[in-house]
């Protein structure tokens, strides 16, 4: 007996599945765990015996019900190959350099499953219906949610962008960065302080975040030498624009990793500010 969806439509009319996923799962059913965890474990889809998205889905949330953690260890690392194969590679075309954005959706979209399924595993989740009546369709929405997301964070950055006619950033930004450097070596090499520089970049825009990371890894802002990896070509952004975005990053660090002192800058939400604040406190 398959087990059958409860979601409901706006009509209020019960989800159903493709009547070839359901006769998929009749059939599938009848086979031992390890001749199911075989079929599933096949990738390509031209072979006859490969099990749709759908049926995997269906046979990982069934193991809750059957209390098996052996049947979800083994299913869900399938199905979580699979999903990863879908979502948007975080390569290039020419796999030459890494797509901080499309890394950001890919990510996003990935950790949404992940909670979904981790809510199905301690009580039932509707939320996962959608995906076994239309597994890619579903994952095409939350791969579209965490586009726009990422939008979002990308374009709180706009306004500072449109400032740069002068290539001159704030005095109040200038005073409060100075020749401050918060990967200085005398202050990096402890724990506590690592910990919440992490915390505080965690907090910043997104185009900010990016520039401080690159900046850790020791990429150049810009060179002249057009064989070498920068951070203006990375994210095809003017030299002007990475130095401001630094800057304006570093001030904002610098307000939440130096105690004792307060440094009116205001790039990162409140929330945000809080929430470093406590981490650091």
């Amino acid at each position: 007996m398959i087990t059958a969806l409860k979601k409901r439509t706006l009509n209020r009319a019960l989800y159903t599945r493709d009547p070839k996923i359901e006769a998929k799962l009749v059939e599938l059913e009848l086979l031992s765990r390890d001749d199911l965890f075989a079929r599933c474990s096949i990738a390509r889809r031209s072979n006859l015996a490969y099990v749709p998205n759908e049926c995997v889905l269906y046979f990982v949330r069934a193991s809750r019900t059957e209390n098996s953690s052996r049947d979800f260890e083994r299913l869900c690392k399938i199905l979580m190959e699979r999903v990863l194969r879908i979502l948007p590679k975080p390569d290039n075309a020419d796999g030459s350099t890494l797509s901080f954005a499309k890394s950001q959706v890919r990510e996003k979209a990935f950790d949404r499953f992940v909670e979904m399924l981790m809510e199905d595993r301690t009580g039932y989740s509707e939320k996962l219906d959608f995906f076994e009546v239309r597994f890619n369709g579903a994952l095409a929405s939350l791969r579209r949610d965490a586009q726009e997301q990422v939008w979002r964070e990308e374009n709180r950055t706009v306004e500072l962008e449109s400032d740069e006619e002068s290539g001159e950033i704030s005095a109040e930004v200038e005073l409060a960065v100075g020749s401050y450097d918060p990967f200085d070596t005398r202050e990096f090499d402890a724990a506590d302080y690592r910990s919440c520089l992490d915390a505080a970049i965690s907090t910043l825009p997104l185009l900010q975040r990016r520039i401080v990371e690159m900046i850790r890894q020791g990429i150049l802002i810009d060179s002249k030498d057009a064989g070498v990896v920068t951070i203006a070509k990375t994210l095809n952004k003017s030299e002007k624009t990475i130095r401001t975005h630094r800057d304006k990053a570093y001030a904002v660090l610098r307000a939440a990793l130096t105690r004792g002192k307060v440094y009116d800058i205001d790039h990162s939400s409140a929330s945000a500010r809080r929430r470093t604040e406590c981490i650091c406190r």
